[in-house]
């Protein structure tokens, strides 16, 4: 599967005011102006996607021998949802999310595409419900993510928001408890729960920060609890992806199993 290149002014114009959700990134040719241009933008801002300039160069490459007019965007194989969607279809009100007790993945800025795609596959396995990833600072979900994924990308509801914070807290009116997977940061002055000695037994939201930094302080400050892996050798830390499957499994084994009285 090769990466989704929308090449040209008026393809890439069309994809954004069509509103999709596909489009994870419109390259722009530096020098490059006009009208179909400024008209490209303001869809963009408007669509929530990033724009990019570039050297002729470096659009050269992502569009080779082709007309490109300076413009190219960067296409999912997937369309994101709306995160209001995906909750209404997973459990449309509170009593709903309080009888299912839905399980779901929040990337807080997942940048490689691979780990990106590992932990979906970690997460369509435990059978969580759906994931929210962020529109900036995320990996894109490209052809690498969903190799990644074994092709489990293309089988779990995924909704993009413009502000992961905001949608925590919306989360939480709804009913969910946010718990913050937290890789043990010396600067971390919040309690930490273990893992395994959790209740996971509700609605839950589990938000795994990036690979270098972990969550960003305000995704932080929406959490409920965090929680963490006890590590017992040497090793300062684990995977991003490693870590989120261990957690995910977890939580699966407490949704499946009853809990004793």
């Amino acid at each position: 599967m090769n990466d989704l290149v929308i090449i040209g002014r008026n393809p890439v114009l069309e994809a954004l005011e069509r509103g999709d959700g596909r489009i994870e990134k419109v390259v722009l040719q530096k020098g490059v102006h006009g009208s179909q241009i400024d008209a490209i933008r303001r869809a963009a801002k408007a669509a929530g996607v990033p724009t990019q300039m570039v050297p002729e160069v470096r659009i050269n490459k992502l569009a080779p021998k082709a007309t490109h007019q300076g413009v190219v965007a960067m296409a999912a194989p997937v369309a994101y949802l709306d995160l209001d969607d995906m909750l209404k279809q997973i459990a449309p009100d509170l009593n709903a999310v309080r009888e299912r007790k839905p399980f779901l993945l929040a990337m807080d800025g997942i940048e490689d595409p691979q780990n990106y795609g590992a932990i979906l596959r970690s997460t369509v396995a435990s059978g969580a419900s759906g994931v929210i990833v962020p529109e900036r600072g995320q990996a894109p979900l490209s052809a690498t993510a969903v190799k990644a994924s074994a092709g489990t990308a293309l089988r779990i509801p995924i909704a993009r928001v413009s502000s992961l914070a905001e949608a925590l807290f919306s989360l939480k009116e709804r009913g969910y408890w946010v718990v913050g997977l937290d890789g043990g940061s010396a600067t971390s002055s919040r309690e930490r729960t273990s893992v395994w000695d959790y209740d996971w037994d509700r609605p839950v939201v589990l938000v795994v920060g990036s690979e270098g930094k972990g969550m960003r302080p305000r995704v932080r400050s929406e959490c409920d609890v965090l929680v963490a892996i006890p590590i017992v050798g040497d090793v300062e830390s684990l995977n991003a992806s490693v870590a989120a499957g261990i957690v995910l499994f977890v939580a699966a084994r407490e949704h499946a199993e009853p809990q004793s009285p």
